[in-house]
C-alpha cells in the first residue's frame, strides 16, 4: 500500500533532497509540498531555486506549494518529513502532531527529548517504542521522530560496532561540506581557501546525540550510554560529504582486523533505502580512503564509509564519511519514515 507523504521545507537544500529521493519511490507518493509565505500560492517550480544535479519532477513542479499549517494539508496524508528550520520546526511540529499527523523530521529540535524518538533505523530501531510514551505524555494522535545531525549520522554505526569493545570516551574532528550549512549559509569569500574552526552548535550535538543513539530503551525510559563523547567541528570547502577524525578509547584492545571485521558485519536492514551493509570499510591497502568527493555517494549516497583503521595505546582511531545531505539529512528521515511504515505506526 503507497503511503501519502507531504514535504514541510521543501524548497530548500534538504527540502530538494527530499524530492529527488521520494521520486520514483515504491511506497511513498508525494502529495503536498509546503514553504514560507512568500513562496506559498507558488507552484513549485516557480518557488524554488533548484539546485539538486538533476530535474525538477514534472509532476512535482506543478504542485502549488502550502503553507505550514495543519488547516493547509490535506487530511489524507498519512506521513509528514520536516526540513524546517528548527527554531520554525519548534512552533509547527507540535501542532501538527496534535492535528493527528506522524512527523519523520530532520529539524535539530527536540532530539534530545526524552519521549521523542532519535533514530538511525539499522542502530537502534527499538526506540521507536518512545511513540507510546510520547502519546501517552502529550496527547498526541500523531507522533514526532527525529534522524540525528548529519556529522552525528555518519559516526555512530561505527561506534555501535565498537560498542562490542567496551566503548568508553570518544575524541571526534570534522571537516564538514558547505551544503551542511545551507544554500546562505557559508559565503563564498569566507570559505575558499579556508577553513572555519568552528559550527555553532554543532559540537554539542555530537556530543549528546550520540550517546541517546547508543543507549539503551526499556520500553518506559530510555538510558543514554555512558561513554564521553567529545566533538571539535570544522567546516572545508567541500560541496558535499562529511569527513571525521574518530579517536575511540576502549576497554579491550582490539586489532585492525577486528575493528573492521566489526564495522563489515553491521547489517544494512531491508527497509528500501537501507545500504547492505550498511558500512563499506577500507582496508590498509587503500589508506587514504574514504574521500568525499571519490566516495559520498557509496549506496546512493546512503553509506557510512570508514577507512584509516590503526591502533593507539588507549583503542583505534580512524576516518568515517558519509553524504551530509542525503544519509545525513533527507535520507535518514525517508529511512525513519519506511521504518515507522514497516512497524504499523502510520
Amino acid at each position: 500500500m503507497t503511503t501519502r507523504v507531504g514535504i514541510l521545507g521543501a524548497t530548500g537544500a534538504v527540502g530538494q533532497r527530499f524530492i529527488q529521493l521520494l521520486e520514483n519511490h515504491e511506497g511513498f507518493e508525494l502529495a503536498c509540498v509546503t514553504a514560507s509565505d512568500e513562496s506559498a500560492g507558488k507552484s513549485y517550480g516557480d518557488a524554488a531555486k533548484w539546485r539538486v544535479d538533476t530535474p525538477i519532477p514534472d509532476d512535482v513542479a506543478d504542485l502549488i506549494v502550502r503553507e505550514t499549517s495543519p488547516e493547509a494539508i490535506p487530511d489524507d496524508v498519512d506521513l509528514l518529513f520536516s526540513s524546517l528550520p528548527s527554531g520554525v520546526a519548534a512552533e509547527v511540529e507540535p501542532g501538527l502532531c496534535e492535528a493527528g499527523y506522524v512527523v519523520s523530521s530532520n529539524s535539530s529540535n527536540d532530539r534530545m527529548a526524552a519521549d521523542v524518538p532519535l533514530t538511525i533505523p539499522e542502530i537502534n530501531p527499538d526506540h521507536l517504542g518512545l511513540i507510546e510514551v510520547q502519546r501517552d505524555e502529550r496527547g498526541w494522535d500523531g507522533a514526532l521522530i527525529k534522524n540525528p545531525n548529519c556529522s552525528t549520522i555518519t559516526m555512530v554505526p561505527t561506534l555501535a560496532a565498537l560498542d562490542e569493545f567496551g566503548l568508553e570516551r570518544v575524541h571526534v574532528s570534522t571537516l564538514q561540506a558547505v551544503s551542511g550549512a545551507g544554500y546562505s549559509g557559508v559565503t563564498s569569500m569566507e570559505i575558499i581557501d579556508n577553513a572555519v574552526p568552528h559550527i555553532g552548535g554543532e559540537e554539542e550535538k555530537m556530543e549528546s546525540e550520540s550517546r541517546k543513539l547508543l543507549g539503551s530503551f526499556d520500553g518506559a525510559e530510555l538510558s543514554l550510554h555512558d561513554a564521553d563523547v567529545a566533538a571539535s567541528c570544522n567546516r572545508i570547502p567541500t560541496l558535499d560529504g562529511h569527513l571525521e577524525n574518530v579517536f575511540a578509547e576502549t576497554t579491550a584492545d582490539p586489532d585492525p582486523d577486528e575493528v573492521r571485521d566489526a564495522m563489515a558485519a553491521l547489517p544494512g536492514g531491508d527497509l528500501p533505502s537501507s545500504p547492505d551493509p550498511l558500512i563499506h570499510v577500507f582496508g590498509p591497502e587503500d589508506p587514504d580512503r574514504p574521500q568525499p568527493r571519490m566516495d559520498r555517494m557509496r549506496g546512493d549516497g546512503m553509506q557510512i564509509v570508514a577507512g584509516g583503521v590503526r591502533t593507539t595505546a588507549e583503542g583505534v582511531k580512524y576516518n568515517c564519511l558519509a553524504h551530509n545531505t542525503v544519509r545525513g539529512a533527507a535520507g535518514a528521515s525517508v529511512l525513519n519514515g519506511e521504518l515507522l511504515a514497516a512497524e504499523g505506526w502510520i
